[in-house]
């Protein structure tokens, strides 16, 4: 009785270490700070129903670009698309996940959020260094009624490269032309000068704790952090303050049908009520997988994530992808292959 006792309890121990695996199951993904605040409530969220963990470095996009060319990591994230011959000459797809925004914030003290009025051009002074002073007459014009203090504006901005340097250097590129020919638009830039601060975290954090700072960081962070945004006049004349329904009206003009590799921006759109530094945050993974299994776990994650984490998704306002761009998407998932060529995902399971 005593011997088969044992190997009773020997077998279930077999199996059991069999089945582990599949309920350890972990991804890997490395890259823009822009999302990590839904990332991670995703990750949370999908652990719990199907026990796949997700590890995510939020280490900026440019980091995340690189890891994912070196197959370091399952799947990339950036801010910045990669433009179709970019994505060719590497092996990758890319799709959009999710739309937010990039929100100037400020630490002034006795100013209340959306407060303080600024537009293109003097934001883009503030960072080019001809506005130095919170009472400047460019800013002053902007803010009639505010009691604007005679103090050192403190500049700060993204050290690591970033697809949030991105998204706010393409718009200030997109609105000012002495801008547009001095500092750019990249991941990575040189600004004259001001303070940096690695990953959205950096920024917030400096801003903070500096008096008379402005700087630029994801919506979600100004939220977490409390912090002061402002108000940014937009490409039709109109001052909006960021949220979820400025974020949606720029967002609704864009045709993805109409981009190759999901390469679209979504700056300074028209509309009255869009928020004009509004992105979307992009998906790389390699066409061709060397793990297919692995591959396949990440796409039902991120399958997941579009049909179930919406909520969650505007719960920290960021705005979901329609359904239209999520068909198309997902469409586009056939070409990810194992090495023998099949896709790696078999389809949504409704």
């Amino acid at each position: 009785m005593l011997l088969r006792r044992t190997l009773l309890s020997a077998a279930i121990a077999a199996v059991s270490a069999m089945a582990l695996p599949a309920f350890a199951a972990e991804i890997s993904g490395a890259g823009a700070t822009f999302p990590y605040p839904i990332y991670a409530k995703w990750a949370e969220a999908y652990k719990a129903k199907s026990g796949t963990s997700m590890n995510y470095q939020s280490i900026g996009s440019g980091g995340g670009i690189k890891q994912i060319e070196a197959k370091t990591v399952d799947f990339g994230a950036s801010d910045m698309p990669l433009k179709p011959d970019d994505l060719d000459k590497n092996g990758l797809q890319q799709f959009p996940m999710v739309m937010g925004g990039v929100v100037p914030v400020v630490n002034l003290a006795g100013i209340k959020p959306g407060e303080i009025k600024l537009d293109g051009k003097t934001l883009a002074g503030i960072y080019l260094g001809t506005i130095t002073k919170w009472n400047d007459p460019a800013v002053a014009a902007l803010n009639a009624g505010v009691a604007l203090p005679d103090k050192a504006i403190a500049s700060v901005h993204r050290s690591d490269g970033s697809g949030t340097n991105f998204i706010f250097t393409h718009y200030l590129s997109s609105v000012d032309a002495d801008f547009k020919a001095k500092i750019g638009e990249n991941t990575s830039v040189e600004f004259p000068g001001g303070l940096g601060g690695k990953g959205n975290e950096g920024v917030a954090a400096l801003v903070t704790r500096t008096d008379g700072a402005i700087g630029y960081v994801e919506y979600a962070y100004a939220l977490q952090n409390k912090m002061t945004f402002t108000q940014i006049k937009n490409h039709d004349g109109a001052f909006v303050s960021p949220n979820a329904q400025t974020f949606q009206a720029a967002a609704a003009n864009a045709d993805w049908s109409k981009a190759p590799g999901f390469y679209l921006l979504l700056t300074d759109q028209p509309g009255k009520e869009s928020w004009p530094i509004t992105g979307a945050t992009f998906i790389l993974m390699h066409k061709k997988q060397d793990k297919p299994d692995t591959a396949k776990e990440v796409l039902s994650f991120f399958d997941w994530a579009y049909h179930n984490g919406g909520q969650l998704a505007e719960q920290l306002d960021y705005v979901p992808m329609p359904a239209a761009v999520i068909a198309a998407v997902e469409a586009s998932w056939k070409s990810i292959a194992g090495a023998d060529g099949k896709p790696v995902w078999a389809g949504h399971a409704s």
